[in-house]
């Protein structure tokens, strides 16, 4: 009843907004001129009205607050019209929210409240900052703020003290400018080009740039406040993490004779050099070799028939994969880092404050950090999966016996590129996906061409099939249980299980504050990288 008794009075109203003001019938009313009449008339209720029209313009969104504003100060001046716009505007701001809030809060959290739930929480904890930042810097319309916070759970009292306190300042400069504007005396260059209106509408135009810079500072402040900045740094820069974005990092820096320290727990060059782009293309290599050898007839070439097992010396072919890494070490080292001007530490980091990161005992201080901390292979918890003694793309270089049958699960890029490989080796490759294709994301045609590919090279393609289970047999036979996308359940035996379903951001026990995180685990960042704490 009470949405319908609303709907009601807002028809009516634009009934009579149209009535009057259609075509351009409020341009009378919306004139200094006619204003200063009534006021000149009587004070009082010239103000009264003008209270209440800027009320009913600010509660149904109609496009003259802007005006109004100008108008108030140049008609009341700049004490009375900031009095009178400022409680008229927040008034109407207000009942614009609860107009939102009454008519669609119940409809929109109920249909996308899923959706919301993130947006809710921050508004729960910390709407009347977020409100006050945007009632400072309007980076959107004033009526859409009003409209979205009434689909939140913020209160309605502080909505309008957020309002009416965050609206002062810009409140104040329009209407100082429709004061100047009213004291002009004549339309000539003598009577606009005062120091007043001029320096009115400076303020005005550097208005929103002067807020920038306050809330920049009061945020940064906000920020920082916990923390003790150090009276000075031992370097200009610490990167942790020495892999490829590490590597690149601390080399730029010292290039640019900047003093930076890299920090990395494990080994020199990350997954790059050490479990993924190296090895892996080494062991494309000789699997592309091998699928040459299988094919010679193709190149008018006469060779005695070869299968696999006769070509393929499989600990041969990783003891390889282990001398290519090698043969690339240096070039990724801690000699050579350090003969670059980078000084390396090996250790664990815990980053202590936006300043300081721990080693051990010791404390690196430095001016900026750069968190390069790379991903690690997810493994889905599948009930089972721990008694396979399931491989990753980071343990499937320790490999000396060529599996004789590899279930893969995972068919994007590196559950691919190693089926190939172990195929083309000889094994028998089983791919499982739960998406209708291999490579999702990549283009339709890309995909079809690999599965292609990949059936005439004796792959066994699984996809739109999800893994829900693994068993070992009392004769050590393991198998995985699969069902399909139309509900039917099947099964997979297998000698070795390679996970490669995808990659979880390293974002976890580095850092002794908070740092947040989006959904998927990987830190938050702005369009520069940067984290809350540049």
């Amino acid at each position: 009843m009470k949405k319908i008794i609303l709907l009601v009075l807002l028809g009516i109203l634009g009934g009579v907004y149209w009535r009057y003001c259609g075509a351009g019938g409020c341009d009378q009313w919306l004139s200094i001129g006619y204003l200063q009449a009534q006021a000149d008339a009587s004070p009082l209720a010239a103000g009264l009205g003008f209270f209440v029209g800027y009320v009913l313009v600010t509660a149904l969104s109609l496009p003259f607050a802007a005006l109004l504003t100008l108008m108030g100060g140049a008609v009341f001046g700049l004490g009375w019209g900031l009095l009178l716009v400022s409680f008229a505007s927040s008034i109407g701001a207000t009942l614009a929210f609860l107009l939102a809030r009454t008519l669609l809060r119940d409809w929109v959290q109920g249909k996308f409240g899923g959706y919301l739930e993130a947006m809710n929480r921050g508004v729960a904890k910390d709407g009347a900052s977020y409100l006050f930042s945007l009632r400072l810097l309007p980076l959107f319309p004033f009526f859409a703020i009003n409209a979205v916070f009434g689909l939140t759970p913020i209160r309605t009292w502080t909505f309008y003290w957020v309002s009416q306190l965050g609206m002062l300042a810009g409140t104040a400069v329009y209407v100082n400018a429709g004061a100047e504007l009213g004291a002009v005396e004549e339309l000539s260059a003598k009577g606009i080009l005062t120091p007043g209106l001029l320096g009115a509408f400076v303020l005005l135009a550097a208005f929103p740039y002067i807020l920038r810079g306050i809330m920049s500072r009061w945020q940064a402040y906000k920020l920082y406040k916990p923390f003790k900045k150090p009276k000075q740094f031992d370097n200009n820069l610490v990167v942790v993490g020495g892999g490829s974005a590490g590597l690149v990092s601390a080399y730029i820096a010292a290039a640019v004779n900047a003093k930076v320290t890299l920090i990395e727990r494990d080994k020199m060059g990350g997954d790059c050099l050490n479990t993924g782009c190296v090895p892996s293309k080494a062991l494309l290599r000789s699997a592309g070799v091998n699928a040459s050898f299988q094919r010679a007839a193709d190149f008018g070439l006469t060779l005695p028939p070869l299968s696999s097992k006769d070509t393929v010396d499989f600990p041969a072919v990783m003891q390889r994969v282990k001398q290519v890494i090698a043969d690339i070490e240096p070039h990724d080292s801690i000699e050579r880092y350090e003969s670059l001007g980078v000084n390396c530490v090996t250790g664990d980091a815990k980053i202590i404050s936006p300043w300081e990161v721990q080693v051990g005992d010791r404390v690196i201080t430095a001016k900026n950090i750069i968190i390069a901390t790379g991903a690690r292979p997810f493994v889905p918890p599948i009930p089972g999966i721990e008694e396979t003694g399931y491989l990753t793309s980071d343990t499937v270089w320790g490999l000396t016996e060529q599996p004789k049958r590899l279930m893969i699960m995972g068919a994007g890029p590196i559950g691919c590129e190693l089926a190939q490989a172990f195929a083309r080796l000889g094994a028998e490759v089983t791919l499982v996906d739960m998406a209708e294709r291999v490579m999702p994301r990549e283009d339709a045609d890309v995909a079809e061409h690999v599965s292609a590919r990949f059936s005439a090279e004796g792959i066994r393609l699984l996809t739109s099939h999800k893994t829900v289970g693994f068993e070992t047999s009392a004769e050590g036979v393991k198998q995985a249980k699969l069902e399909s996308l139309a509900g039917e359940q099947s099964t997979v035996e297998f000698d070795q299980l390679l996970v490669a379903v995808g990659r979880k951001a390293r974002t976890e026990q580095f850092c002794d504050f908070d740092l947040p995180l989006t959904p998927q685990g990987t830190l938050q960042v702005d369009e520069y990288l940067r984290t809350p704490y540049p």
